[in-house]
C-alpha cells in the first residue's frame, strides 16, 4: 500500500514526525502537497462533505480507505504496522503517551515566536515573544528534556522504550534537531545535562534509512515558516 501524506509544502512542521516514521519504515508514500497542485488537492479533501472522519487540519494520512489525522494518532497507527511500537498493549500506550508529551513540547516551542496569536506575524508580537521564550528556555524546555532524560535512564536501553527503536525515538530526534536550529546557544548549555537524549539523537541520525533521508531533497530544511524558527534575538 502506498500512503498519502497531506501536509503543507515547504515546511517540516508536525508532518515531519510522520515523515520520519515513514522513512524509517521504508514505506512507500506520496508527500501530496509537494506535488504540482498538491495543496489544492489537500484543501479539497479537507472540505469534502463525503469524508466520514473529517480532519480538522493537516497533517493527515490516507492509508487505503482510512483517513487518519493528528500526528500522534497517525503514529499510533503506523507504529504497530511497521515495527515502530511495542507488541504489547501496555508498551504501545506508553509510547503513545511519550508522543503526546512530545506534542505538548511542540506547542510550547511554536508559541515562543507566536505567543499571542498564530494569525499575527512574528513581527507583530516580538516583545511578547522575547518574554515567552525567556521562560520557555529557562523553565519549560529543561523540564521536558529532563523528563525524557529520566525516561531514558529508566528504560534499560538506549531508546525511550528500552532496547528497540520506536516512533517516539524518531520524534525526540526531531525535537533535539529543531531546538538546535532554533536556539543553538541555549541548546549548547542544555545539552550538557542531556547526555542520553543527545546520544539518542545521534543514534537515530546514523540509522541507514534516516541518514539517507536527511541527506536527500525529501528532507525540507528548517526555516522561518515552521515550528522551530531561529530568531537571533530570542536565543539566550
Amino acid at each position: 500500500m502506498r500512503y498519502e501524506l497531506y501536509y503543507w509544502a515547504g515546511i517540516q512542521g508536525r508532518g515531519e514526525f510522520v515523515r520520519l516514521a515513514l522513512e524509517e519504515a521504508g514505506a512507500e508514500y506520496l508527500d501530496v502537497a509537494r506535488q504540482a497542485g498538491g495543496e489544492e488537492q489537500m484543501m479539497r479533501l479537507l472540505g469534502r462533505p463525503s469524508v466520514e472522519h473529517l480532519p480538522f487540519a493537516p497533517p493527515f494520512l490516507k492509508a487505503g480507505e482510512l483517513i487518519i489525522a493528528q500526528t500522534a494518532n497517525i503514529l499510533l497507527y503506523l507504529g504497530p504496522h511497521h515495527g515502530l511500537a511495542p507488541a504489547d498493549e501496555a508498551g504501545r500506550l506508553w509510547v503513545h503517551q511519550l508522543q503526546l508529551t512530545i506534542a505538548d513540547f511542540v506547542v510550547e516551542a511554536h508559541d515562543t515566536h507566536h505567543p499571542i496569536a498564530s494569525g499575527l506575524y512574528y513581527e507583530d508580537q516580538k516583545k511578547e515573544a522575547k518574554r515567552r521564550t525567556a521562560d520557555f528556555l529557562k523553565n519549560r524546555a529543561p523540564k521536558y528534556f529532563g523528563y525524557f532524560e529520566e525516561v531514558l535512564v529508566r528504560s534499560g536501553g538506549k531508546h525511550l522504550a528500552g532496547r528497540r527503536l520506536t516512533y517516539a525515538d524518531l520524534s525526540l530526534f526531531q525535537i533535539v534537531a529543531g531546538m538546535r536550529y532554533a536556539f543553538p546557544k541555549a541548546m549548547a548549555k542544555h545539552e550538557k545535562k542531556l547526555p542520553r537524549a543527545v546520544a539518542l539523537h545521534d543514534l537515530v541520525a546514523k540509522r541507514p534509512r534516516i541518514a539517507a533521508y536527511l541527506a536527500s531533497e525529501r528532507r525540507i530544511p528548517f526555516n522561518e515558516y515552521g515550528i522551530f524558527r531561529h530568531y537571533k534575538e530570542l536565543d539566550a
